[in-house]
């Protein structure tokens, strides 16, 4: 098997497995279609590409030199999550009234993934087995391969949940999907907590 389709195995195994980013993609497909979900998909795309070139760079070391940047990102991470999830509970399940501000954005996406641990795992396992040499041009190649396989992947949640947008057409039912996706946050921050 060639290196470039053992990272795109690694990148799509590592993206496309439930996770937090996943979820919340898949809330915003189920709550505000395709389209504006998009937002949310680039923003984790670009996020994590950054973080997996940091890693790729050195910002791993500084972990290693002060393992107590990795309990506070950690601790962070899990307290964004519940309060992700908290939204997502509270959630009065109305498609109508969706403003700009309720919508997961680039932004929130590409937080998310510096506070996620399952990014950060990512990143340094996927840099460890690909680029332990620390080449800039493999680097390049590992970065450019998973930011089209992370993209794919996150939209493919956020499809999945545009898919099944008119099942949740009614607030009642809407409200249901929601809390249920808000206990897998939830429960994805405590599992990341236990980590």
């Amino acid at each position: 098997m060639s290196l470039s389709l053992s990272m795109a195995a690694f990148a799509l195994a590592a993206s496309i497995s439930p996770g937090p980013v996943n979820v919340v993609a898949l809330s915003a497909g189920a709550r505000h279609g395709l389209r504006a979900s998009m937002r949310h998909v680039s923003g984790a795309t670009v996020g994590f590409t950054l973080l997996l070139l940091a890693i790729g760079l050195g910002l791993h070391g500084a972990f290693l030199a002060w393992p107590w940047l990795a309990s506070v990102l950690r601790l962070t991470g899990v307290v964004y999550l519940l309060y992700l999830a908290w939204k997502l509970w509270s959630d009065d399940g109305r498609l109508g009234g969706a403003s700009e501000d309720t919508r997961p954005g680039y932004w929130s996406g590409a937080l998310m993934q510096w506070l996620n641990p399952k990014a950060w795992l990512a990143c340094v396992a996927g840099m460890g087995a690909f680029v332990a040499g620390g080449e800039l041009a493999v680097i390049g190649r590992f970065a450019a391969i998973y930011f089209a396989v992370c993209y794919v992947s996150i939209a493919c949640w956020a499809a999945a949940g545009s898919s099944i947008r008119h099942w949740v057409d009614n607030p009642t039912r809407l409200r249901r999907f929601n809390r249920a996706m808000a206990v897998l946050l939830a429960g994805c921050a405590l599992y990341l907590l236990a980590w």
